[in-house]
Parts: C-alpha cells; sequence; structure tokens
C-alpha cells in the first residue's frame, strides 16, 4: 500500500521494486521527505507501503546508488543534499520534469549548455560533413514549418537541431552528453517555446547558427550559439517564475 493506502503495485517482486523507487523518489524531491530527514525504520516502512523487507532493502539500496539517502549503524537512513543526487538517471530526471519548478535544476543544466553547445558549433562548423548539414539544415526547416503553429512539434524539431549540431562536432563526449539529457533538453525546450515572446525572432537566431556553421565559420557559430543560449536563460527563468505565479523581475 502506499501512503494514501491505495495498492502500491501488482504484477511481482520487481514491480513492487520498481514502484516502491518510484514513490520514495517523488516524495524526497518534492520534499516531503525533506533532506536531512530520517526515513522511519524498516519495519514501519514495510507496513507503511505493505512491501516485503527484501523488496525495502533493495530499493534502500537502488536510493543509495542514486546519492538520495545514506544508511549509518543505529543512526538510520537519512535524505541527503540534492547536491549528491544522480539527475541523470532517468527515474530522478522523470520527476524532476514532472515538478518542473525547481530553478536551480534548469539554470545548471544551461549552464552546461553554455559551456558544450558554443564549443560543438564551432567545432561542427570546422568538421561537419555534408550528411551532418544536411540533418541541422532539415532540423531547421522543420522548426521553421512548425513556426507558432505545433508547440510540440517546435521543440521536437528544436531538440534535433541542437542535438545535429552535437553530433556534427565529432566530439563523442558532447555525443554522450546529449543523449544522457536528451529528456531534460527537451522539457526545456518546451519552456522556453511557450515562453518565446516572438517565434519569428528565435528563428533569426538559430538561422544565425545554422548559416555560421553552413559557411564554416567556427568563431561566428561560437558567438552565434551564446547568443542563442543567453535567450534560452531568460526565457526560461521567466517561464518558471511564471508557473509560481510570480511576478516579473
Amino acid at each position: 500500500m502506499t501512503a494514501d493506502g491505495d495498492p502500491i503495485v501488482s504484477g511481482g517482486k520487481r514491480g513492487v521494486r520498481e514502484a516502491l523507487l518510484q514513490v520514495l523518489i517523488e516524495k524526497i524531491v518534492s520534499g516531503g521527505l525533506a533532506e536531512g530527514s530520517t526515513l522511519p525504520n524498516e519495519a514501519e516502512l514495510t507496513e507503511q507501503f505493505g512491501v516485503s523487507r527484501t523488496s525495502l532493502r533493495e530499493t534502500m539500496q537502488y536510493l543509495t546508488a542514486l546519492g538520495m539517502v545514506r544508511s549509518r549503524t543505529r543512526a538510520g537512513t537519512i535524505v541527503l543534499p540534492k547536491e549528491n543526487w544522480n539527475y541523470l538517471d532517468p527515474l530522478v530526471l522523470d520527476v524532476m520534469l514532472a515538478i518542473g519548478t525547481d530553478e536551480s535544476f534548469y539554470a545548471s543544466l544551461i549552464d552546461a549548455r553554455q559551456l558544450l553547445e558554443p564549443a560543438a558549433a564551432a567545432q561542427a562548423a570546422a568538421n561537419a560533413t555534408a550528411r551532418q548539414l544536411y540533418q541541422i539544415s532539415k532540423a531547421f526547416e522543420d522548426m521553421v514549418d512548425a513556426n507558432a503553429r505545433d508547440t510540440e512539434a517546435w521543440s521536437k524539431a528544436d531538440l534535433e537541431f541542437h542535438t545535429a549540431i552535437i553530433n556534427a562536432s565529432g566530439n563523442w563526449v558532447y555525443r554522450q552528453f546529449a543523449s544522457a539529457i536528451r529528456a531534460a533538453l527537451l522539457a526545456s525546450f518546451r519552456l522556453t517555446n511557450r515562453a518565446s515572446q516572438s517565434h519569428e525572432h528565435a528563428i533569426a537566431k538559430h538561422q544565425d547558427v545554422l548559416e555560421a556553421i553552413r559557411m564554416r565559420r567556427p568563431d561566428a557559430a561560437r558567438y552565434a550559439m551564446e547568443q542563442l543560449i543567453g535567450i534560452a536563460r531568460s526565457e526560461i527563468m521567466e517561464a518558471l517564475r511564471k508557473s509560481r505565479g510570480a511576478a516579473p523581475l
């Protein structure tokens, strides 16, 4: 049973463990189990959720591996601060995106993009093959086609545009990073595209990046991407403020 009295899952031991893990991650990320707090003991948790000790222990091992809790003899199981969490784990990432109002989460994502994507754009300008240039151009054309008519299609095309540039950089570390945070990137594009004041302006800024890469101008590609992500930073912070019902600063 969940804390609300509903069955936690049906469908075997693995299903029970995965459902319990989902519930506990949601409670930790939402603050229901606050950082620094101590979880109930094993007997209380097995009774509360209606699970076996084995399922509970396996779940706690997973949470420990995620950096979300720490178990110590006599001290119990403590919820760790956010800086210890593995945000790129799919389960944690899904919950973070579902909650969607953690400004530090999106700010950190933008910070990482600001470091990685301008460098990737410069390398793409220097290294992209004809096929890779086509893929970047095709994603841009899909953005143009979706302009102001279909926000979801726009966001997906935006994701493909940035992913194609990262792939064209030829840097396998950049590619792995982009793959790992693909869901987070799409969520951030959905936020910024909803908040965008002018799709025409956004199109123009993306086109600046595309043209610099197409013309094999690495410095111009780097600068254009820096400008594009700077705009995204402003728009995503504005979208988060609006989602909390706060007045713009």
